[in-house]
């Protein structure tokens, strides 16, 4: 049997990706973006591969030669699974692939906005140093991050990571998850205590905006967020005005709830203080892309072969 594979947003790939193992044929577009295009170009698929190309109900009723999703990433929120499952479409995602490139986009996120980088390099090439008396120019706070509190939100693989990073350089950890473990604190010692949150779960009807204007409250003024899971896990409009106000000090997003931001976004505001939104990219490295895309092809090749890893439920 000849399999028929389609890859509908391959340029959110860089890393080459190999051919599968079997008989097969294979098309792949760079980027893939209407209902209609998705419905053509899977029309004889049997096999998707996608990133962030939306598989919505209405999508996957169009297209019942369909039996596999492969995804190009962790994430499975923009896919309908409740539909996959009842009409015997396996879905697979990535794993464990992301295990220096996000914690090393996080701790320097970290980083930028304990020692107020970005505002100091501003100032230094608009002129502003220029005009100081002293050869020190100290117009914004530095904090150091050693001694400093992390909170973990989400406890995970990503999440431990993370924190085995933290502890050497000298930070105390707090985590928090869901998931009964050693060592955890609740999520209200996490708002308190912690000089710097990072949020690590995925986006679900629970997590939805589950830090908002009141949790945004409860935290130190100097305290600063940190998001590199999933847009819509905070209040974007309570975030900005907490910065604005000072409630909290600063924050680092490497996600926004619509991607790309084709119709803009509060956090895209430049007058925003000690604000660092990033494109997406913090599972980006060019080691873990290639990562990624080998075990893409693993996934599919261990589901042809009646073996089916990495499935989501």
């Amino acid at each position: 049997m000849q399999h028929a594979i389609v890859f509908l947003d391959r340029e959110s790939v860089d890393a080459k990706v190999r051919r599968p193992n079997f008989p097969h044929s294979y098309q792949e577009y760079q980027s893939t973006w209407t209902h209609d295009e998705i419905v053509e170009r899977l029309k004889d698929a049997d096999i998707a591969i996608i990133n962030k190309v939306p598989m919505r109900a209405e999508t996957l009723k169009a297209l019942p030669k369909l039996k596999l999703i492969a995804v190009a990433a962790t994430g499975t929120d923009i896919i309908d699974k409740a539909y996959c499952k009842a009409n015997g479409i396996t879905i697979v995602n990535i794993r464990n692939y992301a295990f220096n490139t996000v914690p090393e986009h996080v701790i320097a996120l970290i980083f930028a906005l304990r020692r107020n980088l970005f505002a100091y390099v501003h100032d230094t090439m608009n002129g502003v140093w220029n005009k100081s008396s002293q050869f020190c120019f100290l117009t914004h706070p530095i904090h150091d991050v050693a001694g400093s509190t992390l909170g973990i939100v989400g406890y995970g693989a990503l999440g431990k990571s993370i924190g085995k990073r933290a502890e050497a350089l000298g930070m105390k950890v707090l985590p928090f998850d869901v998931v009964p473990q050693p060592g955890l604190v609740d999520f209200e010692t996490i708002l308190r205590e912690s000089d710097i949150i990072t949020l690590h779960v995925p986006l679900t009807p629970e997590t939805k905006n589950m830090i908002g204007a009141k949790e945004l409250a409860k935290m130190k003024r100097s305290a600063i967020l940190i998001n590199t899971a999933r847009g819509g896990l905070v209040d974007e409009a309570a975030l900005a005005e907490a910065l604005r106000n000072g409630t909290i000090a600063g924050a680092g997003f490497d996600v926004l709830t619509k991607e790309p931001p084709k119709e803009g976004n509060i956090l895209l505001d430049p007058t925003i203080p000690n604000l660092i939104v990033t494109p997406h990219v913090a599972w980006a490295s060019q080691e873990a892309m290639q990562i990624l895309a080998d075990q893409l092809i693993d996934n599919i090749e261990a589901f042809v072969a009646g073996k089916p890893q990495n499935v989501v439920e």
